[in-house]
């Protein structure tokens, strides 16, 4: 067969190469989305929008189809009912939501939202990236979307601002960064907030911790011990601390601190605070250490901070130290040595001239428990060690591990293999926690490692 034969098909036309067939599809795309474009020009340009927010929302929706559809009828492209279709949800996505976004909004296999630019789009599932066809029109397309989200929480993005916090209405949290920071255009990322927010069966039907461990979580948290949640980006760490406040009791009062705003506690009496960023102006900016010093005067039994970053984190270790026992919080760290070593870092940044030592003692009195947990190869979240702070050696902060996870292996499906286990070592808050009227299982301690496996 001659080159000629093999680029032609059975019926003798030229079969097209690969890069074709991609130029071809690039080429469809693009008049795809300039037709979806120039409609939802019309569409704001013809139909009094405001109108439609008096309406019902049933009404308003089916008033809003019809108006498309009159739109894509006066369209010469010919099209079958199933683009009709595909096309009036992306335009009514786009007048009443958040775009190419919410077909990924509102699949619940997809934890996390990447749009690296404007024609590259990544999401996670079941722990793994992958690349997914939802692209926007353009650079200004993309920006329009992240403006629309700031706006919504008060936020605002521009040259001036170029990075900004916000989060949906249904609580996921958003990270966007446009040019000139971003070098390929605007940059999205939406960690997606939970419909059904996890709970502590769930996590030990994962596999994030046994039930005796939870037990022990259980005790520790009504023990009113300081947690700090220890782990990177993506390990669940917010996940874990609205597991863990569940084990609060419904008659404390809870305040929480959050730069934006994503934890799902279940108790009924909780205040909720959020940061705010600047104005135009540069004024009017209030930070985490303004909302941690102003929590305390709110009369809380507990103060659980989203993420110490900062300078905060000298408010935070004062408030433990001084009665505000029970408190919660997560940090970014790859150790529980490393968390330490970060809250000194951060009380640093507060610019009071604290010595090391006076540091570390205060960290050591303030924090009980240091929880790390990991994403480990194939997705899978865990709880990879809890340790109890022991006290001070010298200058240095002595720990003592009471359970870790260590990984076996893998599969052949190549997902971690592992166990818990115990280091033996019976925590200095075990008698706190029994006092509180909480018994341990037997032996929790002290059992082999086979007995906690998995």
């Amino acid at each position: 067969m001659t080159l000629m034969d093999r680029l032609r098909g059975s019926d003798g036309a030229p079969q097209l190469t690969v890069v074709e067939r991609r130029n071809r599809r690039g080429d469809a795309e693009t008049a795809w989305q300039g037709m979806k474009s120039r409609i939802h020009a019309r569409l704001l340009d013809e139909v009094d929008l405001t109108v439609l927010s008096d309406i019902k929302e049933q009404h308003r929706i089916q008033d809003l189809e019809q108006a498309i559809r009159q739109l894509i009828g006066e369209e010469t492209r010919p099209m079958t009912s199933t683009e009709r279709d595909k096309l009036v949800e992306e335009i009514k996505h786009e007048v009443m939501g958040l775009g190419p976004l919410e077909p990924l909004l509102a699949d619940p296999t997809v934890s996390d939202i990447l749009v690296n630019n404007h024609k590259m789009v990544y999401v996670e599932r079941r722990g793994r990236l992958e690349r997914v066809r939802t692209r926007f029109k353009d650079d200004a397309h993309l920006l329009q979307i992240i403006d629309k989200i700031a706006t919504s929480v008060g936020r605002r993005i521009d040259e001036s601002s170029p990075m900004v916090d916000a989060r949906l209405i249904d609580g996921s949290r958003v990270n966007a960064i446009i040019p000139p920071l971003a070098l390929d255009g605007p940059s999205l990322s939406i960690r997606k907030f939970a419909v059904d927010p996890l709970k502590v069966d769930d996590l030990i039907r994962l596999g994030a911790f046994t039930r005796e461990m939870a037990l022990l979580l259980d005790g520790i948290v009504k023990a009113r011990l300081n947690v700090v949640i220890s782990g990177g980006t993506g390990t669940g760490k917010t996940t874990f601390l609205n597991v863990l406040s569940a084990f609060i009791p419904e008659h404390e009062r809870i305040v929480t601190i959050e730069d934006s705003a994503e934890l799902q506690l279940q108790q009924e009496h909780i205040v909720r605070l959020e940061t705010r960023p600047a104005n135009l102006e540069g004024f009017g900016q209030i930070t985490q250490r303004d909302l941690v010093r102003n929590a305390l005067r709110m009369r809380p039994d507990r103060v659980i901070v989203g993420e110490v970053r900062s300078d905060e984190a000298l408010d935070m270790m004062q408030a433990m130290n001084t009665g505000h026992d029970g408190s919660l919080a997560t940090i970014h760290a790859n150790s529980p040595r490393d968390a330490l070593t970060r809250l000194e870092t951060m009380i640093a940044m507060s610019g009071v001239n604290i010595p090391p030592f006076a540091m570390r003692r205060q960290i050591a009195s303030a924090v009980d428990v240091v929880i790390q947990l990991a994403r480990l190869s194939d997705g899978q979240r865990k709880m990879v060690s809890l340790d109890e702070l022991s006290g001070m050696e010298g200058e240095v902060v002595t720990m003592q591990q009471i359970f870790a996870w260590e990984q076996t292996g893998v599969d052949a499906q190549g997902r971690a293999q592992g166990r818990f286990q115990v280091t033996g070592v019976r925590p200095r808050f075990l008698d706190r926690i029994e006092r509180m009227g909480f018994q341990m299982p037997p032996g929790l301690f002290t059992q082999r490692s086979e007995e906690m496996a998995l």
